[in-house]
């Protein structure tokens, strides 16, 4: 009950100041709307679509992208804290330190599922289809992957202090790559060999793969085997040392 209790603790006091501010979750979506509405519509026709529309093609892969743009960055706010002290102040109390990890990873899991939503209820008067349970099973998915990535991100944070440079540099060095060479703007299976033989390293591309599958309605495809294995690979690798970062980093 108590790592529970403190896990909602740290939940509450990380989401609380996003509902004193909404607005900065609508402003963390223009990117990704611009992605929607730009390239979304430059894909009609495009080869390499699997013959799904530009729509069903292209909103599986904005989400996945949100995951790179949100809870891979989601470290840089536990940095501000450890630069600033705060945090210090945090390990005085008896809050459980691994509920300091589950209720910051909460906290971006519910923003990343409210923003995946919006994007979805934007996506659909342009012609997005909806599949529920597909749907319901993709952002399960996205959450998975969010998780992982969201618990990396604060490893790399308690490793990057106290002067934060090793944060930035490991994350831009990663972030565009993992976004280019995973097919999630423009399709992959007309590129070069060696283009094709590195999105097929990048386990976000299968997650990308699996995501298209989902939303399409396509439940049972093997690219939905092979994304749910690499997004629970993620979040297990990311929970495992997140937690002993926890415990020892800091």
């Amino acid at each position: 009950m108590k790592f529970v209790r403190d896990t909602a603790t740290v939940f509450s006091r990380e989401f609380t100041p996003m509902l004193r501010e909404p607005l900065g979750l609508v402003f963390d979506m223009a990117q990704p709307l611009l992605f929607l509405f730009l390239f979304g519509s430059l894909l009609d026709g495009t080869p390499g679509l699997g013959g799904a529309t530009s729509w069903q093609w292209f909103v599986p892969g904005i989400l996945v992208m949100m995951c790179l743009f949100g809870p891979m960055s989601a470290g840089y706010n536990l940095l501000v804290e450890l630069i600033g002290g705060s945090t210090e102040r945090m390990l005085v109390t008896p809050l459980n330190r691994t509920a300091m990890l589950v209720g910051r990873t909460l906290k971006e899991s519910v923003i990343l599922l409210v923003q995946a939503v919006l994007i979805i209820a934007v996506a659909l008067p342009l012609g997005f289809r909806l599949h529920p349970a597909g749907v319901l099973a993709g952002l399960a998915l996205l959450i998975v992957f969010g998780v992982g990535l969201g618990s990396l991100s604060f490893v790399l944070a308690i490793k990057s202090q106290p002067g934060g440079t090793l944060f930035y540099v490991v994350t831009q060095m990663l972030m565009f790559p993992l976004l280019l060479l995973s097919g999630l703007l423009l399709p992959v299976d007309f590129g070069p060999a060696w283009l094709q033989v590195l999105a097929g390293l990048n386990p976000v591309s299968h997650i990308a793969d699996a995501q298209r599958a989902l939303f399409a309605g396509r439940l049972f495809d093997a690219s939905v085997l092979h994304g749910a294995l690499a997004a629970c690979a993620i979040a297990a690798v990311g929970l495992a040392l997140g937690n002993r970062a926890m415990r020892r980093g800091i």
